[in-house]
């Protein structure tokens, strides 16, 4: 089935001269092509996200820069075991940078949540600092391997520009707290984002990374904040190629705990079921700022469709679900 949606080949600036989204830039492309510098001050949000997961542990690594504040933060979960995370909150996102590309420069942030993200040979690196925390982890990234990166246009001053990587081979270590946690085996999910977003936003992101019936599956799916874009976030990415999902699914769920639906509604490339194990959940009302996360940690099953191919089934592939209200 045909998403739809434009595929950028060649590389493309995110903006016009004057700070808008450039008409051109609509799209997605298979590897990193946008030039997504941000002209101006105001509404501007930069982040980037790392989760690297294991079968009995993971841990995720933000740092985040939205013009007025920097919230950078360390997470890290053992499965019906330890749970801590850091923040750190700087005014004015003062000593954070961030490069305008995936291929600018390394990002090195002091304070409270100490963070290097480095581009190495074969992938990046990843190294972390907190009073409870340190970590030096490695995200590979094959020869080859197709990631999903796509501009959600809401108006000429209003847009995102979003690079999701799945199924990417971790390794390294964190020592929590005196004792050393294992990453070597395990995946690495980046979300890598650059945009001007509206204040109030509401939406939903699914991720998923592993081996399942032999073959290497990687799942992003989103939903809510690109409705009516003509535009979708969602992508399987399965043996290191990518197929682009240009519909909209369906997200079915009530109680964060039990069972997630996610499903196609107009074709059969998606229909699988996330089982919760944990739950993080985060509140924050503080002036301009408030947030209401629940990030369930928990297994996918089911089947998916990539393109021209047979279906995949999916058994127990670890991963996440989320609902994100913000107002920002």
């Amino acid at each position: 089935m045909a998403s739809g949606e434009r595929e950028i080949t060649e590389g493309v600036d995110l903006c016009l001269p004057d700070g808008t989204l450039n008409p051109a830039a609509v799209g997605w492309s298979r590897t990193p092509l946008h030039r997504t510098a941000l002209k101006g001050w105001g509404r501007g949000k930069r982040w980037e996200y790392w989760c690297l997961t294991t079968p009995t542990h993971l841990i995720a690594v933000t740092v985040s820069d939205i013009d007025y504040l920097a919230l950078n933060t360390v997470y890290f979960l053992e499965y019906g075991g330890a749970e801590l995370a850091a923040t750190d909150l700087v005014p004015f996102g003062r000593g954070v940078r961030l490069p305008d590309s995936l291929d600018g420069a390394d990002i090195a942030v002091r304070g409270k949540v100490g963070v290097d993200i480095v581009r190495e040979p074969g992938g990046t690196r990843i190294r972390v600092k907190t009073a409870d925390v340190r970590a030096d982890l490695f995200a590979a990234l094959p020869e080859g391997h197709e990631t999903m990166s796509v501009v959600i246009p809401w108006s000429r001053k209003r847009f995102q520009y979003t690079s999701k990587h799945t199924a990417r081979p971790a390794s390294g270590t964190a020592v929590v707290r005196g004792r050393t946690y294992d990453f070597d085996g395990g995946w690495g999910v980046l979300d890598h984002g650059r945009g001007r977003w509206p204040y109030d936003t509401l939406w939903n992101w699914g991720a998923a990374s592993g081996v399942t019936g032999g073959r290497t599956v990687g799942l992003q799916f989103g939903g809510k904040w690109t409705a009516g874009t003509g535009m979708t976030e969602n992508a399987l990415c399965v043996d290191g190629r990518l197929t682009k999902i240009g519909e909209e699914l369906d997200w079915e769920y009530g109680d964060f705990a039990q069972p997630w639906r996610v499903r196609t509604p107009g074709s059969d490339r998606v229909d699988v079921v996330f089982t919760p194990f944990h739950e993080r959940a985060e509140r924050t009302n503080a002036g301009l700022i408030y947030n209401d996360t629940h990030q369930c940690f928990g297994h996918y099953a089911g089947t998916i469709r990539p393109g021209g191919q047979e279906p995949v089934e999916v058994d127990g592939l670890l991963g996440w679900a989320e609902q994100v209200r913000m107002r920002w």
